[in-house]
């Protein structure tokens, strides 16, 4: 069993930063692909950006330039840095696990999810 614990979100003025962070536990971190997806009110979850087992990184196109995914291994950790954040980014945030490097932006390769996080950013 995998737990995700998904933090650092809240409420920020568009142009501004955030890091959102997402602690793993329960097993090797590195045996998983991580990836962040994003969800408002009567939408559909959709990707964000993912990291793979190897450190290979893909992104959304509207979150490109402007997001960076990155991961700690000696902290089971993998973090969201978000810049130059627009009032669109508003959501709530999951990050998610997945066993093998296939089809990461799509929330079916994912096994393990974490309880999300809300980001507001304010125009």
């Amino acid at each position: 069993q995998v737990q995700l614990v998904a933090s650092g979100g809240g409420l920020v003025q568009a142009g501004g930063s955030l890091r959102l962070s997402c602690a793993v536990s329960g097993r090797t971190f590195s045996s998983y692909a991580m990836g962040w997806f994003r969800q408002v009110p009567g939408k559909e979850r959709e990707f964000v950006a993912a990291i793979s087992r190897s450190g290979d990184t893909s992104y959304a196109d509207s979150v490109k330039g402007r997001f960076t995914i990155s991961r700690e291994k000696a902290k089971n950790t993998v973090y969201l840095q978000m810049n130059s954040l627009k009032p669109e980014d508003t959501a709530v945030y999951y990050c998610a696990a997945a066993p093998i490097d296939y089809r990461l932006g799509n929330t079916s390769s994912y096994d393990y999810w974490g309880q999300g996080t809300q980001v507001t950013v304010s125009s």
